[in-house]
């Protein structure tokens, strides 16, 4: 069930399994499956950014690479601007797959190895250029340095090099790599989490000035919620590749119904030394995708599981006009909380 019902971009029960295999080095037997993303309905609307958030391992980028194809589903599809994307690069003529890589981008979590070192900073922002063919060799000069100018760069760092940079001027440039085609739909992976605090606000206003000038439309991954909050008008948690809650941004912060959600939200930092946050500390570890747990998959560290928890698997159902939950207790969550 999505939320909004139709956008520019759609997954319907996507689905990503990575096969596990024995060690033998010569004969190599698959013992298990990863289940990295499992059974994801998510819409995206024009011009917005989407927020997805959980911690380490639950999928977050698996999802944005399976949705971009970088990782081809296991089942399921994904939709844009009405396309099936995985028929158009099965089946679709050249001009129509550079067309659809052209419009979806991404911009990786680490600036550092995301750059190839021996590259000029106009080699790699025009190599694009030189792939699609969507600038004259005769601009594209002009059109580096336009995309330096709009991320913040100046046209004198065109003739450096990646380790002549700090970390956020090289995310810059990682930026006016992916506008260099024109794109309509971004994911972006963890783009500030390896930025100084400082650096990070600068990059966050500036995929909002680039949203607000360009039109762009972000699939926003992260699990910093100060910067999800900042940025997105809608945010989803993923536990163990599926979804247990999404809401509009504002909603998602001030009533937040999953247990799970509830202690992520615990562990922000209130920036206010008189008032002291009251944790919620989630006892074990997140279970191993290759065996998830019956049932709902985070009964076993759940506080509030019962047995129907462990046995029956909660839906994704609508709570309120913009939110999901997947909890048997939400309601009575809602209660006990306020």
């Amino acid at each position: 069930m999505n939320v909004n019902g139709g956008g520019l971009l759609e997954t319907k029960d996507l689905v990503k399994y990575f096969p596990v295999f024995s060690r033998g080095i010569l004969l190599k037997k698959q013992v298990g499956i990863v289940h990295a993303v499992d059974g994801v309905s998510l819409s995206i609307e024009r011009g917005t950014t989407f927020a997805l958030v959980g911690e380490s391992g639950s999928g977050k980028t698996t999802l944005g690479n399976t949705i971009l194809h970088i990782e081809w589903p296991t089942k399921g599809e994904v939709y844009f601007q009405g396309k099936n994307v995985s028929e158009v690069l099965r089946t679709g003529s050249k001009a129509e797959k550079l067309a659809l890589r052209r419009s979806m981008q991404v911009i990786f979590q680490n600036p550092y190895a995301s750059l190839d070192p021996r590259m000029t900073v106009y080699d790699i922002v025009s190599e694009p250029f030189a792939i699609h063919g969507n600038v004259e060799k005769t601009n594209t000069e002009d059109r580096v340095y336009e995309l330096l100018n709009m991320v913040g760069l100046e046209e004198y760092h065109a003739e450096r090099y990646p380790h002549e940079f700090s970390g956020g001027q090289r995310q810059r440039i990682c930026i006016a790599r992916a506008l260099a085609v024109g794109p309509t739909f971004m994911v972006a992976d963890e783009p500030v989490s390896s930025l100084d605090v400082s650096i990070r606000a600068q990059i966050l206003n500036l995929l909002g000035d680039l949203q607000k000038n360009l039109g762009l439309t972000f699939l926003y991954i992260s699990h910093d919620l100060s910067s999800v909050r900042q940025i997105s008008q809608e945010v989803a948690v993923l536990y163990l590749g599926k979804i247990v809650e999404q809401a509009a941004t504002n909603e998602f912060f001030e009533k937040a119904l999953h247990p799970y959600t509830l202690a992520l939200l615990s562990a922000v930092p209130i920036p206010d030394p008189e008032k002291k946050a009251a944790r919620r500390i989630l006892p074990g570890e997140t279970p191993s995708p290759i065996s998830p747990p019956s049932g709902c998959r985070f009964n076993p560290r759940c506080p509030y599981a019962k047995d129907i928890c462990s046995k029956t698997e909660p839906q994704l159902e609508r709570w309120a006009p913009h939110h999901l939950v997947a909890c048997h207790f939400a309601g009575k969550l809602e209660s006990s909380e306020s």
